[in-house]
């Protein structure tokens, strides 16, 4: 968590929202927006430069794990902590139906693959960089994955 001069990130608090959600799957959203705001209210705003959460990429679309994002950035702006707060709950209540809605990752259909029409790419970056033997370690451990 960044120092109380900045504030916490976005991403911060997003992982906070997602820790209080996995601590206990039956806490209300509503709950859960109360406790971040006061855990963090007397703290700095987060700054408005970063406004991301990167990890969530490989969760759920940009468009459902970015939903609270505006209302994140006019909580800043206006110095709301519950705007900020419900703008966290949107982004997480969006990447958790999306999850529920699609599956764990790795049985999505093929529409929802990431890494359509970037593969074969991939594979010759891969394939040219990459020492033969660190490939099949590679495939190996995704083997061991599955």
């Amino acid at each position: 968590m960044a120092d109380t001069q900045t504030g916490p990130t976005v991403a911060d608090l997003f992982r906070r929202a997602q820790a209080m959600r996995k601590e206990n799957p039956q806490t209300s959203y509503k709950d859960i927006a109360t406790q971040i705001v006061k855990e963090f209210s007397r703290g700095a705003f987060p700054p408005t430069y970063n406004l991301t959460i990167p990890e969530q990429d490989a969760r759920a679309p940009e468009e459902d794990w970015s939903a609270g994002l505006p209302l994140v950035l006019r909580g800043i702006q206006q110095k709301d902590w519950n705007g900020i707060a419900c703008g966290i709950i949107l982004s997480l209540e969006q990447t958790e139906n999306y999850e529920r809605e699609s599956g764990p990752e790795g049985t999505r259909d093929d529409w929802h693959d990431r890494s359509k029409g970037i593969r074969g790419a991939v594979e010759k970056g891969v394939g040219k960089w990459m020492p033969e033997e660190l490939v099949k370690l590679a495939e190996r451990q995704a083997k061991n994955r599955s």
